[in-house]
Formats: structure tokens, C-alpha cells, sequence
């Protein structure tokens, strides 16, 4: 077993090497926005998963995950012995491509974020000028009854 500290920098190790691959080695077109987000590798330095996203050229425009994830698959093969040269260990990790879906899910909440802020200010604007409609202090508060002295 290697320690944590030496499977962190072989996985930044792997990813750095594996994103230069995709740049600037492999001439596959569905490969252009593709960007490596994170790499895990397992505590015995056997397996790296790699996560990805695919960019789009347009923010209207949906990437071609299917595509990214079949190119990915085939030039896994390329990638492996890429990694193999650049880190100089005993055994080279397999790889795993998972699509990273942390960007998917900041968009939603931040469109959820959007509506609540909208709803907030409509009850803001339903709320200017209202009165209460009963007591403006509804809360009783109890009358202190002088000490009676015998």
C-alpha cells in the first residue's frame, strides 16, 4: 500500500499528463472540448479514474457527451502508455473516465437560487404598504399588578 500524499500526486501526475495528451497528441475531434477536472487513484496505485466535462461552443449549445465519452474509450489504450512514460512507476494504472457532473449540478442550484431570490422579491413588493390585520403587536404582553401590601 502507498501512503495518501503519493497517490495524490500521481493522480495530479496522471491528470496533467492525460489533459496534454488530449490537447495536443490526440487528433480526435470529438476530444476539443474536453477538460479533466479531477483524478482519484486507488490506495494501491492500480486503478486512476479520471473526471471529465465537455464544454460546449456555445452556452445555448449541448456538448456531445456521448461522442466524448466513445473517443475517450477508444484512445484509452494511447493514454495508458502516455501515462506509463510519464510517471515511471512499476505498474501502470488503468484508467476510468467518469463525466464530472459538479458543474450540472452548481447550474441547477443556481437557477433554483434565481427563482427563490425572484419569489422573495415579489412577496417583498406584495408586502410594501400592508398593514396588519389585527393588533399591530398580536403578542399579549402580561400587565405587572402592583405588590399588595396587607
Amino acid at each position: 500500500m502507498a501512503d495518501p500524499a503519493r497517490a495524490r500526486r500521481l493522480a495530479k501526475r496522471i491528470s496533467t499528463i492525460v489533459a496534454s495528451a488530449i490537447e495536443y497528441e490526440i487528433k480526435d475531434p470529438r476530444l476539443a472540448g474536453v477538460t479533466i477536472t479531477d483524478a482519484k487513484v486507488t490506495a494501491d496505485l492500480h486503478d486512476a479514474t479520471l473526471y471529465y466535462t465537455v464544454l460546449g461552443a456555445t452556452l445555448e449549445d449541448e456538448p456531445d457527451y456521448p461522442g466524448a465519452a466513445a473517443a475517450l474509450e477508444s484512445a484509452k489504450g494511447v493514454l495508458r502508455s502516455k501515462v506509463g512514460a510519464g510517471t515511471g512507476v512499476r505498474f501502470t494504472p488503468t484508467l476510468a473516465f467518469v463525466r464530472d457532473t459538479v458543474p450540472d449540478a452548481a447550474n441547477r442550484m443556481e437557477e433554483l437560487l434565481s427563482k427563490v431570490r425572484a419569489a422573495d422579491a415579489d412577496l417583498a413588493r406584495a408586502r410594501e404598504g400592508a398593514t396588519p390585520a389585527g393588533d399591530a403587536d398580536p403578542y399579549r404582553v402580561p400587565v405587572e399588578k402592583e405588590d399588595e401590601q396587607d
